[in-house]
């Protein structure tokens, strides 16, 4: 069985019949683009002349060209009409199209969620992603931390507490009327 696959994949016809058949398609695709172009082309002119035949001006007086303008004016004046109605009804198609997309987006029903994998990315990625490549930001966080000794912390918190009593008179700036004070305090007890 697996023998016959094997037949029915292998082409018939060689490489070189390929690229030979392949070139003609591309050479007869070619042609009719090119014969498409000019029958766009002859339509087009066909189309102006019976819509827009050449204009017979000579030997007309001035009152007969005036209304000659007037009616070219008027015929300006419905085709810019009708230009806005073909705009106007495709403004509103598109509208529909697009409320119709919605309404089947909506039919189909809500959008599954694919399951997501975890994915480990170190933060230097995460911030060359966000940052672009120019930019090599390093996030070594324990780096930029202020380091602080312990001896340091010790220090500051065995502060010496001492009797305030005794530094009253330096503190103070008293020196001799705190004596005057208790020499005068003194004998009246």
């Amino acid at each position: 069985m697996p023998e016959q696959l094997q037949e029915k994949r292998k082409s018939k016809i060689s490489a070189s019949r390929k690229l030979m058949l392949k070139s003609l398609m591309v050479a007869k695709a070619k042609e009719e683009i090119e014969q498409e172009i000019v029958d766009k082309e002859a339509e087009k002119q066909r189309y102006l002349e019976e819509k827009a035949p050449p204009l017979q001006m000579g030997g007309m007086s001035f009152s007969e060209l005036q209304e000659l303008c007037q009616q070219l004016h008027a015929k300006i004046d419905v085709v810019d009409e009708e230009r806005y109605d073909i705009e106007a009804k495709v403004l509103h198609n598109t509208r529909e199209i697009k409320d119709l997309n919605i309404k089947v987006l909506d039919l189909r029903g809500k959008f599954k969620r694919p399951n997501l994998r975890r994915v480990r990315v170190s933060a230097d990625a995460i911030l060359r992603s966000l940052l672009g490549s120019k930019h090599k930001v390093s996030m070594d966080l324990r780096a930029n931390l202020k380091s602080v000794k312990k001896e340091d912390t010790e220090k500051e918190k065995t502060v010496e507490v001492s009797d305030w009593r005794k530094n009253v008179e330096a503190m103070s700036g008293m020196e001799g009327r705190k004596k005057m004070f208790d020499a005068a305090k003194g004998p009246a007890q």
